[in-house]
């Protein structure tokens, strides 16, 4: 089997160390009330599990997405049923809804009427997809809603299949070009594109080719990534690559797991590599027979003591005093724990000893003083 290198993204030196290459220049579009590509923040999205069809059960879980940080909703159409409850929808949801449409291209029309903030094509099922382009760009551009072409490995157009024997990097590429070179023959060009595949690796790679041959905006994504854990860790590999590389506009990480988790994935990995503002980061060590205290329980209910917490906060959990005190001064916030107490500081000033039983109070404590000298009040619950 071919291997694709994976490589590494060429950092630039700064006064406060390595950053990430600059943002790919992509061409803007506007999903409903979000800007995607042009320089405009990534944005996450995941999918409803539901039945489109059940509007009340879909909306529910919009609430639940969107209250996660989710800023666009995808939603299946594969049905007449899911189709009428559209417009529904798309007029009730608190965030933008992108209709995902596969095998009928009647939906598409469909949801465009509906007043759906985009359309996603999957144009390797899609019946007679390429005799319909003209229509579906008319209807679109008069609708002002973009399309995003999403190529995927499991559903490539026999054609690249017979071509290229399997899903490789260029089918993927070549299937989406074809695609928007159609739109482009009727003066459409408010597109977003994704190649996605299972494996990382094939995937940046997709990605990467993809990028040098168009200015699209590009949408992430691991497809069948797997399990909660498993999915996770291939997303953020590939997202953490092509991310660095600058390569990406919005994501969606696909997890065998509630969509909520999907979210919560995507955001952690924006904020891990600076992408996004942290809300709570919790800084721990892994343990070891140096530590003096039980961290696994400490970091848990520090995480649990503070989630949600209104501004951000790097909190440093540690269990010894080898890497403790250093941690704990790096962070906003940090605990250093020895001999059954713990060494409590704030932007690396040590404010007070409490013994192990009250860490976490002392944290929460100093937490809401922090928040308070910002200006933001914490009401007691």
């Amino acid at each position: 089997m071919t291997q694709v290198p994976l490589g590494m993204p060429t950092m630039r030196n700064a006064e406060d160390g390595g950053q990430r290459e600059p943002r790919r220049q992509s061409r803007r579009i506007t999903v409903g009330s979000v800007p995607v590509g042009g320089g405009a923040a990534v944005s996450v999205q995941s999918m409803t599990t539901t039945q489109t069809a059940d509007v009340d059960a879909t909306l529910q879980q919009i609430a639940e997405l969107n209250a996660a940080g989710c800023q666009i909703v995808r939603v299946a159409v594969p049905t007449q049923d899911d189709a009428e409850a559209l417009p529904r929808i798309a007029a009730k949801s608190p965030i933008p809804v992108i209709a995902d449409i596969h095998f009928q291209p009647k939906y598409v029309f469909a949801a465009i009427e509906a007043g759906c903030a985009a359309v996603r094509v999957n144009p390797g099922n899609i019946k007679r997809f390429d005799d319909r382009v003209g229509e579906i760009a008319r209807e679109a551009a008069d609708a002002h809603v973009p399309i995003r072409i999403g190529v995927n490995a499991g559903s490539l157009d026999r054609r690249l299949l017979a071509k290229y024997g399997r899903p490789t990097p260029e089918a993927l590429v070549e299937s989406a070009l074809w695609e928007c070179s159609l739109f482009e023959e009727h003066g459409f060009r408010d597109l977003k594109i994704s190649v996605k595949h299972h494996d990382p690796v094939v995937m940046i790679e997709a990605y990467r080719q993809l990028a040098e041959q168009c200015d699209y905006p590009l949408h992430l994504g691991v497809t069948e990534a797997g399990p909660a854990f498993q999915g996770t860790v291939k997303s953020a590999v590939a997202f953490g690559v092509l991310l660095a590389e600058g390569i990406g506009d919005t994501v969606r990480v696909s997890l065998s797991a509630p969509p909520v988790e999907e979210v919560k994935v995507g955001i952690a990995i924006l904020e891990s590599l600076g992408l996004r503002e942290r809300s709570l980061e919790i800084v721990s060590c892994p343990s070891c027979g140096r530590a003096q205290v039980d961290v696994y329980t400490l970091a848990e209910q520090a995480t649990a003591a503070l989630e949600g917490f209104p501004v951000p906060l790097r909190v440093a959990v540690m269990g010894c005093v080898v890497n403790g005190p250093g941690e704990a001064r790096e962070a906003d916030l940090g605990v250093a724990s020895g001999n059954g107490k713990g060494q409590i500081f704030v932007r690396g000033e040590v404010v007070r000893t409490v013994p192990e039983a009250q860490i976490v109070s002392a944290l929460v404590e100093e937490a809401v003083r922090i928040a308070e000298e910002r200006g933001v009040e914490i009401s007691e619950s």
